[in-house]
C-alpha cells in the first residue's frame, strides 16, 4: 500500500510542467522530501548570553525513529506533505508542510502565540521562489518562509530564516524566551536529506529590541529506508482520517482568510487543541456535521482580527 501511495505521489509530482518556471532540480528536490525515512533529531546550544546558566553541550543521538512523509496534494504550484511519526510502537500524526510556488501572501510569527499577515509581496519579489509553510500536529501555523532552491558546490539546498513559536522539545521544559528565529537549510539528495538549523532563542517584548538569550545548532537527518518500515504509518492514514484532517485544514484556511492577525490559546479546559480534536475524531461524524463540530471546537482556541 505504501509503495503504491509513494509511486502515485511521485508520479504526480514528476508530471508537473516546467512551463510554470519551476526548474527540473526544484521538482526533484521536492519529490525527494517524500517517502519513508529513518530520522535522527540532534540539537545543542552553542552560545548563550545568559550568564546565570551553566552551558551544556548536546550529544549526537544516533538512535533514529521512523517517519513517513506522505504526498497529499500535488499541483503545478502547490505540494502538501503529511509527516507520520512511528515511535514506541505507535504511529503519531506529526507536522505538515506545504510548498507553494511564487506565493505573495505570507504570515509571520510575532511571539506569544500571535501571527500577523504581511503586506502582499510583488511578483518580482517572489519570482522563482518556493514558500515552505510548516504546520503543527493540529494543523495550526508554525512558521513560513520563502526562498529559491539553489545548487552550488555539488549541493542542492533551500535556505530561509523565519520566526516561530517554541518547539515541543523546548516549551515542555522552559519558558525563559518566547520566539525561536530559525534559519532552516534543507540539503537534498536521492538518499534523503539533511535539515540543518541555526537558531536564535529570543526574548521579545513589545516596544523593546529583541534580546537573544542563546544560539542553537540543529541537525535533523532523514535517511531513506525500505517502504516496509513505514507500513504501520500507511495503515494508520486511512481514508476516514484523511477526510477528518482535510476538514480541519479547511477550517484553518477559512478563518485565516478573514483577518490580519491570528492569536491562539494553548489549552482550553486542560486540553490542547490536538487533544480536543482527537475527541471529535473519535465521534466518527460525517460530512457537514463533522466539519461543524470541528469548527465549534477550534474556535475555542482561535481569535481572528
Amino acid at each position: 500500500m505504501l509503495r503504491t501511495l509513494a509511486i502515485t505521489g511521485i508520479s504526480v509530482l514528476a508530471a508537473i510542467s516546467a512551463a510554470n518556471a519551476q526548474t527540473a532540480k526544484d521538482q526533484e528536490a521536492i519529490k525527494n522530501l517524500c517517502g519513508c525515512f529513518e530520522v535522527s533529531f540532534n540539537y545543542a546550544e552553542t552560545f548563550t548570553n545568559d550568564t546565570t546558566e551553566k552551558q551544556t553541550v548536546g550529544k549526537l543521538n544516533e538512535h533514529a525513529v521512523v517517519e513517513m512523509v506522505l504526498p497529499l496534494e500535488a499541483t503545478p504550484k502547490k505540494y502538501v506533505m503529511q509527516h507520520l511519526l512511528v515511535a514506541g510502537g505507535q504511529v503519531i500524526k506529526h507536522w505538515r508542510e506545504d510548498w507553494e510556488f511564487e506565493k505573495a501572501n505570507l504570515w509571520s510569527y510575532n511571539g506569544d502565540q500571535k501571527w500577523i499577515k504581511k503586506a502582499p509581496l510583488s511578483a518580482a519579489a517572489v519570482k522563482g521562489e518556493w514558500t515552505q509553510t510548516v504546520w503543527e500536529v493540529d494543523d495550526a501555523p508554525r512558521y513560513q518562509g520563502t526562498s529559491k532552491w539553489v545548487e552550488t558546490n555539488g549541493q542542492l539546498f533551500w535556505l530561509n530564516t523565519a520566526d516561530a513559536p517554541l518547539p515541543r522539545r523546548e516549551y515542555t521544559k522552559r519558558s525563559d524566551y518566547n520566539v525561536m528565529e530559525r534559519t532552516n537549510r534543507l540539503i537534498v539528495s536521492s538518499k534523503g536529506y539533511m535539515h540543518e538549523q541555526d537558531n536564535k532563542k529570543i526574548i521579545r517584548k513589545e516596544g523593546a529590541a529583541d534580546n537573544v538569550l542563546a544560539y542553537e545548532k540543529g541537525y535533523n537527518k532523514y535517511v531513506r529506508v525500505e517502504d516496509s518500515k513505514c507500513a504501520a504509518a500507511a495503515k494508520f492514514w486511512t481514508a476516514e482520517k484523511k477526510e477528518f484532517w482535510k476538514d480541519v485544514v479547511a477550517v484553518w484556511n477559512e478563518q485565516m482568510s478573514k483577518g490580519n492577525t491570528l492569536t491562539l490559546v494553548k489549552a482550553v479546559d486542560d486540553k490542547l487543541m490536538y487533544e480536543a480534536l482527537d475527541v471529535v475524531e473519535q465521534k466518527q461524524l460525517k460530512d457537514a456535521a463533522r466539519k461543524k463540530e470541528i469548527e465549534k471546537v477550534m474556535m475555542k482556541y482561535i481569535t481572528i482580527k
